[in-house]
């Protein structure tokens, strides 16, 4: 497995801006040994000018870094519902994907008629040589494994699949160990770590459709109580994963970004080596 590191370690929590420039992240990655960032419209998506996207992909490229994945605007990470716009006009998210060099897109299902869309979307980003795939997360169509698993059997495309992220599944009341990893793993493309400890009287609250609002605290990836790390790492080896373990943590709160990605580079490491 790479380690990528995503340019969300220094977002603001509006997910629509960094609080510190790209070319530290890019630093950062580069120092701790990450094979490549994920990127998101905070630094860089549809919203850029073509020539900023150049420059962009050409301090990645200097950097010697790939770009792992795209989330390429701004309505995909905030869940919102106009999430599953960009499938039916993907071709701007494409050419963001293009200019960085990237093959995978990340996009979003809220219900069932976004289905047609993605299938349509995937039909012209095969035609690209581009991927497409959605996380495991709260409120879409991917929240529960039975119904992404559903979801991915309609949809019918080789180039669209899924992003393992087991802290959303956790919240969700899901399984995210072997046994889910050996379902998951036709469709796996790509894989999110962040971590969060569950709590009734937490701090934070995401709504889930299948368990109602839960409630949770984050926690560095290394701070034991939260996702098992160990089990999900374990379950990706033991399907022969050999992609991208991207550190997806929020950390803006927690800590400042070069402890983030210190850490959790040297964390990650005890684990996949």
């Amino acid at each position: 497995m790479k380690l990528s590191l995503s340019v969300r370690i220094a977002e603001s929590a509006c997910k629509t801006k960094l609080n510190v420039e790209l070319a530290e992240i890019l630093r950062l990655a580069v120092e701790n040994g990450y094979a490549a960032i994920c990127m998101r419209a905070s630094a860089g998506g549809v919203q850029t000018p073509r020539i900023e996207l150049r420059r962009i992909a050409e301090q990645v490229a200097q950097a010697g870094l790939a770009v792992s994945m795209a989330t390429a605007d701004f309505d995909v990470p905030l869940n919102n519902a106009a999430g599953p716009n960009s499938l039916r006009d993907i071709g701007p998210s494409l050419d963001v994907a293009s200019t960085l060099g990237c093959d995978l897109i990340r996009v979003c299902l809220k219900q069932a008629a976004d289905i047609p869309f993605a299938r349509e979307a995937a039909d012209h980003a095969a035609e690209r040589g581009i991927r497409l795939a959605h996380q495991c997360h709260t409120t879409t169509l991917f929240e529960q494994i039975d119904r992404a698993m559903g979801v991915l059997q309609e949809i019918d495309r080789p180039n669209f699949g899924l992003i393992y992220e087991p802290a959303n599944l956790m919240l969700c009341g899901q399984p995210y160990g072997a046994t889910a990893l050996q379902r998951l793993q036709p469709y796996l493309m790509n894989a999110y770590v962040q971590n969060h400890r569950l709590d009734p009287v937490g701090p934070e609250e995401l709504e889930t459709w299948c368990r109602g609002p839960v409630r949770f605290h984050h926690l560095p990836l290394w701070e034991d109580g939260g996702v098992d790390f160990r089990a999900a790492v374990e379950g990706l080896k033991a399907i022969g994963y050999d992609g991208y373990l991207t550190v997806h943590q929020h950390y803006a709160h927690i800590m400042g970004p070069d402890e983030a990605a210190i850490q959790s580079a040297r964390y990650l490491r005890s684990l996949v080596s």
